[in-house]
């Protein structure tokens, strides 16, 4: 299982309230909410402009982070990266 990548999938309408209003001002990014073991510290990751992977790094000691985006994956929004 370890040699296989984890994959995560979109999911429609999260930047949007349940009126269609905008809820802050990344509308339209997508992104994941991840809490850096290292550093003990949490930051969103966006998707990158092909929409292939979410990517970032640890806001403390720049730590790089990349995570697949692809079919079959997870609707999970908040994830820890250790």
């Amino acid at each position: 299982m370890k040699d296989e990548p984890a994959y995560i999938v979109d999911i429609d309408d999260l930047e949007q309230d349940g009126r269609g209003e905008s809820r802050g001002r990344a509308v339209g990014r997508r992104w994941l909410g991840i809490r850096f073991d290292c550093c003990n510290t949490y930051s969103r990751m966006y998707s990158n402009t092909a929409g292939t992977a979410y990517v970032g790094r640890c806001p403390k000691c720049t730590r790089r982070l990349s995570v697949p985006i692809g079919p079959g994956g997870t609707a999970q929004r908040f994830f820890r990266a250790s």
